[in-house]
């Protein structure tokens, strides 16, 4: 079955749930609706047990059961939507007993008479509704599934398994592409005398329909040889062409190369028009041989208006674009422009991914013996990468939920299946055929989460902790035979990449997914499956869907130009439970009224939110997520309050730096985020935050110490000044961290500054880390500023948090604390780069599970830091060495500071390491590449005020990396450190 399955037994459970609350709160409501909402709950049990027979029934498509499981979930969203709503108009009735209490109990009865007279109306009315809905099950012949007596919730049912390794991404190179690779080679290798005399800009297009790895190709292009060129971007175009965008992305992206430049320079850039852009993209091209990759573009139109915007020069560009049109090919033709007309995989290459594929979506499998029946498989995929895939993640799925089935006869059952649709040539619609199939197979819970992911819009990168808090608060994700919905959602997660629904684009430094993207043709798909659903409205996407036939309940805004605004306020917008909308608050502007029922509110990257809408925000009392992160934002509204249900609350990067004290009446959060790590941006910790005992994760705060601030001049005797209130404010708010121990929910905590510290403060902050590592905390950072918390206090724990997975040690730190080599479950480790010395690498070696190592120095922190590192090299005869043994899990090593001292690695070490990346603006040296024996991958990124000595460092480093017998592959970026 289709979604609906999935979609309308979510509403149903998540809404049985509810009315048992509602009946559990005692509402004094009017008289019989109490036995109404006790009816409607024993209803939509019934419907719900229905359901669950549907989603055990194997196959079948019947448009009948379709139907009426659309008014369930409808019906079902309803009563939920009158549920919250007795929330949210019958709070605040007074409990407990005595006169005084029994004169405010009348009193709220006679005020909110009108309310319970409506809500009753509106129960009643609901009532008649299910009862409406039962019956036409009936009436219309809706047939029972067939019973199954397996126990199971069916072949593809998602059930528990363990979570996948930690692993790094891209470090293999695609399948299929190097022939293709080599073919383009001179191309960007060798530019004839006549293009460098005429200055001419060069085109290549890459052309083929959706699915054939035409992006894939080009990234790879982009990767190999980008760094021959002063300065590169890439760029997506798409369906719904927007040249202002296009333009503002490319200035935003090569801002970021141009030495010596501020963001403060791209101030006001959503406002500047073509022209403007046109002119700052030339100025920064100005005397610079550049690459632009340009992806996706539909028409020739939108081709000659980009081919038109870019700036000719004394060096020339080189253009690679992407496009699924041979007319656009064509027209670059016209212009002097090359095209490639990308091919199909070969048999071998396809059947080469395919077990590449099972084989890592299945990481406890391995399919070495040949496929008999992989043949006709591979005929039907038509050597089409996305097919491939897609393939192959549904087989790995069934192999590990059914473990004695044999790979040849569940293919030769899907070559019957697919065979009778599809025919022999695969098409873009063939494509879609086979896409349809693989969602027919997910359960209806990973239905639901696949197709939430049409929230975002396309070529967009997605953070798996960003995606994962949405589910839980939409309420997608229930727990489930004992286990958190955390756990259940990251089980979700890596269902759909295994399933290679969702493509993994780059992992954090301990190895797991930091965001994924969706292909653009599985986006096409679900996109049209949310709109058909009623499950997700989308306005300004990259496809045309139809304005919404039914009541909006998700809505996602990817654009908020005059077209789009008008949409929105056409809108039915008083049952929206979740917004989402992407650079401008423009659309909503006249629209906040309406949603008096929202649950979940994005708007990350909005920089025209004011404080006045804020405010606004704030009273959606039924609000759970709310992110602004990327505002611009300075300060939060005192009514935050409000918010009681309120569950994650992301301020990242913006400029707020302190929260309100009403903020301790959000006893339900577990989610704060805040500050900017590169802009040393934190957040203050108050005494109102430390009373957040929900809390689970609280990031990018900065704590005071007692020595900062306070007053000393001598008040006069029987007065309070505002000085001493001042005074007394500012001392309870430098204790704060004291109150730490509050949060013993706590699992991730991260501190950015400590400010002001004495030894007292010191002592304070180190009980309070002591006794939350003794609790939940599984993951702490912390930088203490160069104030010797590190060093004095720190070190000498004797209680140290020996349970934590993830641990970060920034700022003053001579040496490693005396007890981490007792973190026997540690695998993400990022230390200040002071404490690097040889004898540091031989405990840090010892370290079991440790994934990666990450060692870092703040530029600003450069001149206290060069005499310790200049004494630790010292101290091993002028260079740090890595010797051979240890470090039996570690995958990937970092070095990131001004200046990186000479580091050799001896025979021997690091055996597994896969990735080294070293980002500096000087370095005296690196020797021994050749041992590393397992490296993939050296990624070096430069600063762009590099100096020529430098410079031929990078050139030995390259030239070293070629003497291993692995030949990784070497990638050279360049950074700005004043942007």
């Amino acid at each position: 079955m289709d979604l609906v399955v999935g979609a309308s037994n979510d509403a149903v459970k998540s809404l049985v749930n509810k009315l048992g609350s509602l009946l559990a709160q005692e509402y004094t409501l009017i008289g019989g609706v109490s036995d109404d909402i006790q009816y409607i709950n024993d209803e939509l049990a019934s419907m719900q047990a229905f359901l669950n027979r549907l989603q055990r029934e194997a196959g079948g498509r019947n448009e009948q059961r379709q139907d009426w499981m659309k008014q369930v979930r409808e019906v079902a969203y309803d009563i939920e939507d009158c549920i919250d709503n007795v929330g949210r108009r019958l709070r605040g009735e007074p409990r407990g007993r005595g006169w005084l209490v029994s004169l405010k109990k009348a009193w709220y009865l006679l005020a909110t008479l009108y309310a319970r007279h409506n809500i009753a109306t509106d129960i009643g009315n609901l009532k008649a509704r299910a009862q409406h809905v039962s019956e036409r099950r009936t009436r219309y012949g809706v047939e029972n599934p067939a019973e199954v007596d397996d126990g199971s919730d069916g072949g593809n049912a998602l059930r528990d398994r363990p979570a996948p390794p930690p692993q790094l991404i891209g470090t293999m190179e695609p399948v299929g592409i190097e022939d293709a690779v080599t073919e383009l080679e001179p191309w960007f290798t060798v530019a004839t005398s006549q293009q460098h005399a005429q200055h001419q800009t060069r085109f290549l297009a890459i052309v083929g329909f959706g699915g054939l790895g035409k992006t894939t190709l080009a990234m790879a292009l982009y990767r190999k040889f980008g760094h021959e060129f002063d300065c590169r971007a890439t760029v997506l175009a798409s369906q719904k062409f927007h040249l202002r965008r296009v333009l503002r992305s490319l200035v935003t992206k090569f801002h970021g190369q141009q030495s010596g430049a501020s963001k403060n320079d791209l101030d006001g850039i959503e406002e500047w028009g073509e022209e403007m852009l046109k002119k700052k993209l030339a100025d920064q091209l100005k005397e610079k041989r550049y690459l632009i990759l340009i992806d996706d573009i539909w028409s020739v139109s939108a081709w000659d208006n980009l081919r038109d915007s870019l700036p000719e020069n004394k060096k020339g560009g080189t253009v690679v674009l992407t496009t699924r049109f041979k007319s656009v090919s064509e027209a670059c033709r016209r212009h002097n422009g090359d095209v490639y007309e990308h091919k199909p995989l070969t048999e071998g290459s396809s059947n080469k991914l395919f077990h590449e594929t099972i084989s890592s979506a299945s990481y406890d499998l391995c399919v070495t013996r040949p496929v008999n029946k992989l043949v006709n498989i591979m005929k039907i995929c038509g050597g089409l990468p996305l097919a491939v895939v897609v393939v192959a993640g549904l087989m790995a799925s069934k192999l590990k939920s059914e473990p004695n089935s044999d790979l040849d006869a569940l293919l030769e059952k899907l070559n019957q299946e697919l065979s009778a649709v599809l025919g022999n040539n695969l098409t873009t619609e063939g494509v879609t055929q086979i896409l349809n199939y693989c969602y027919k197979n997910l359960p209806p819970d990973l239905k639901t989460c696949l197709l939430y992911m049409s929230m975002f819009p396309k070529g967009s990168l997605i953070s798996r902790k960003r995606l994962i808090r949405r589910w839980i608060t939409e309420g997608l994700i229930t727990e489930k035979h004992g286990r958190t919905v955390e756990e259940i959602a990251e089980d979700c997660f890596n269902e759909l990449i295994s399933r290679n629904l969702i493509r993994v684009v780059n992992n954090s430094s301990n190895g797991k997914v930091k965001s994924c993207l969706v292909h653009d043709m599985v986006l096409e798909y679900i996109v049209a499956k949310s709109s058909d659903e009623n499950f997700i409205t989308v306005v300004g996407g990259h496809w045309q869907t139809p304005f919404p036939s039914y009541k909006v309940r998700r809505l996602s805004i990817h654009r908020s130009d005059q077209q789009e605004k008008e949409i929105v306020e056409r809108m039915k917008l008083s049952h929206v439970r979740s917004l989402t909308a992407l650079e401008s608050f423009r659309a909503l502007h006249s629209t906040m009224h309406k949603l008096q029922i929202l649950q979940v509110l994005d708007l990350e990257g909005c920089k025209d939110l004011s404080l006045n809408q804020l405010k606004k925000i704030c009273n959606l009392h039924q609000l759970k997520h709310l992110s602004l992160r990327q505002t611009g934002i300075e300060e939060i509204p005192s009514n935050i309050g409000r918010l009681e249900y309120l569950e994650v609350f992301d301020v990242r990067d913006t400029n707020v730096r302190k929260l309100p004290a009403s903020v301790e009446r959000l006893q339900r959060m577990t989610h704060l985020l805040a500050g900017n790590k590169s802009k040393r941006r934190a957040l203050k910790l108050t005494q109102g935050i430390t009373k957040i005992t929900a809390l689970q994760t609280l990031s990018g705060v900065e704590i005071h110490g007692s020595s900062g601030g306070a007053s000393k001049r001598r008040p006069t005797v029987g007065k309070t000044t505002s000085a001493q209130a001042a005074n007394t404010n500012l001392a309870k708010e430098q204790h704060s961290f004291a109150d730490m121990e509050n949060l013993t929910n706590l699992k991730k905590l991260t501190i950015y500054r400590l400010v002001c510290f004495t030894d007292s403060d010191n002592e304070l902050l180190l009980s309070a880390i002591e006794h939350l590592s003794s609790c939940s905390l599984k993951f702490f950072s912390i930088d203490d500023n160069f104030c010797g918390f590190l060093d004095s206090s720190l070190n000498a724990s004797e209680a140290p948090p020996e349970h934590l997975q993830t641990l970060g040690l920034c700022g003053k730190l001579s040496q490693v604390p005396k007890w981490i080599d007792r973190l026997h479950n540690l695998e993400k480790l990022t230390l200040s780069l002071t404490s690097l010395t040889t004898s540091t690498l031989v405990v840090l070696g010892e370290l079991p599970e440790l994934f990666s190592v990450t060692f870092t120095l703040d530029s600003e922190q450069n001149t206290s830091a060069l005499k310790i590192l200049h004494n630790n090299a010292m101290e091993s005869e002028g260079s740090i060495f890595v010797t051979a043994g240890g470090f039996k899990k570690l995958k990937l090593l970092r070095f990131m500071a001004p200046v990186l001292p000479p580091l050799s690695f001896l025979e021997g070490a690091m055996s597994e390491l896969q990735r080294l990346e070293l980002r500096f603006v000087m370095t005296e040296g690196l020797y021994g590449l050749e041992n590393l024996i397992s490296l993939r991958q050296v990624v070096l990124t430069v600063s762009s005020q590099v100096l020529e000595g430098a410079k031929a460092k990078v050139s030995q480093i390259k030239e070293l990396a070629r003497m291993i017998p692995n030949e990784p592959r070497v990638v050279v970026e360049e950074y700005n450190e004043s942007s």
